[in-house]
């Protein structure tokens, strides 16, 4: 039987679950917002937070690109967090995922990855052999992450970026779309280029 989930955030990330879901053969019921712009996604409904009262009849996926609100949401409800996996992904067997992740269409993971809680595996990135990713990150379209990269909890890795072997990014770190990084990545740091330059801190996880 399909699994029912309810999405966090009708926005255009949990537009995208929702049909990650559904070319899975799961049955996404409802969204959940705190500010609805709009009545149906996809032909489903989408309902203001506090309408909704059977959330713990259901699994819950948070549909929220921000990592700091991701978790605060992921923090604020003591729910039944369900894993998104798309049908076209290919992922070894060895694989270790915790859950609230979402992996989206044509990610390829190899051999002993483990991903954290709550993270984003967008469309298209290479994760190869023996990473570690924290909870709370987006590794976005395209990326490439060779082997025994790890990857602080909350940084967001920008489109298109690549990462050679064995470098250790650290929290809440930002990597710049199409950067290429080939030295190790302190916290809260933002890098951009090719090769990556740090330009700038964040000054705290938000």
């Amino acid at each position: 039987m399909a699994t029912k989930i309810i999405i966090f955030g009708a926005s255009g990330h949990g537009k995208v679950i929702a049909d990650l879901l559904q070319s899975a053969q799961q049955e996404v019921v409802a969204f959940l917002d705190d500010h609805p712009k709009q009545e149906t996604i996809l032909g489903i409904p989408v309902f203001h937070t506090t309408q909704f009262k059977q959330i713990d009849d259901f699994q819950i996926l948070i549909g929220v690109g921000n990592n700091s609100i991701r978790k605060k949401l992921s923090q604020k409800f003591t729910l039944k967090f369900a894993v998104g996996i798309h049908p076209s992904t290919i992922l070894s067997p060895y694989l270790k995922v915790a859950e609230g992740t979402v992996i989206m269409a044509g990610v390829i993971i190899n051999p002993n990855v483990e991903v954290g809680k709550h993270c984003i595996l967008n469309t298209g990135c290479i994760i190869e052999h023996d990473c570690k990713i924290e909870d709370y990150v987006h590794i976005s379209p395209g990326v490439s992450l060779a082997g025994n990269v790890s990857v602080g909890e909350g940084t967001h890795i920008g489109i298109g970026s690549s990462v050679i072997q064995g470098i250790k990014i650290g929290k809440w770190a930002t990597i710049g779309a199409g950067s290429v990084i080939i030295r190790d990545v302190p916290d809260y740091a933002v890098v951009v280029g090719n090769p990556g330059k740090i330009i700038k801190y964040h000054s705290s996880d938000e």
